[in-house]
C-alpha cells in the first residue's frame, strides 16, 4: 500500500527564521497546520501538529489504532514536501503495530486533498515496507 507521498508546494514555506524552527532547515509546521484542516473539513479530525527533531506530526485514531501522519520538507527544501502514514505501536519495542488497511480511507482523503489543491505539483506515491 502507498503510504508516502512526495510533492512540490510553495504555500508552505516556513514563515518564522530558522532560528524559530524545530532544528535548523527542518521545517513542516506550515504543511501540518494546513493538512488537519483540509482533513477536518472532509470529516478526518486528527490531533493538533506535534514536532520531533524531525519534523511534524499529526496523530489520528481509528478503531482503537493510533496513526501518525509525518510531515517535512525534503533535504532542506523550501518548496518539497514529504507525508508518510506510520502506523503507531500499541506494544514495547514497536511490537503490536496495527494493519495500515484500518487507515485506508485516510489514505483516500490524503489523496483527495492534495489532489484538490492547485498549489500542489509533482505528487508521487511510494509503498515503504513496515509502516
Amino acid at each position: 500500500m502507498e503510504t508516502q507521498v512526495d510533492f512540490s508546494s510553495n504555500i508552505f514555506k516556513p514563515y518564522l527564521p530558522d532560528e524559530s524552527q524545530v532544528n535548523p532547515k527542518v521545517y513542516g509546521a506550515e504543511l501540518a497546520y494546513w493538512l488537519s484542516q483540509k482533513l477536518a473539513e472532509k470529516g478526518f479530525f486528527t490531533s493538533y501538529p506535534e514536532y520531533e527533531d524531525w519534523g511534524w506530526y499529526l496523530d489520528y485514531y481509528v478503531a482503537d489504532n493510533e496513526y501518525r501522519l509525518c510531515c517535512g520538507n525534503v533535504d532542506n527544501s523550501e518548496t518539497d514536501w514529504q507525508i508518510t502514514l506510520e502506523a503507531y505501536p500499541k506494544g514495547f519495542f514497536g511490537r503490536n503495530k496495527p494493519s495500515i488497511e484500518y487507515a485506508d480511507s485516510l489514505l483516500v482523503a490524503l489523496r483527495s486533498v492534495l489532489r484538490e489543491s492547485q498549489d500542489i505539483k509533482n505528487i508521487n506515491w511510494v509503498t515503504l515496507q513496515n509502516t
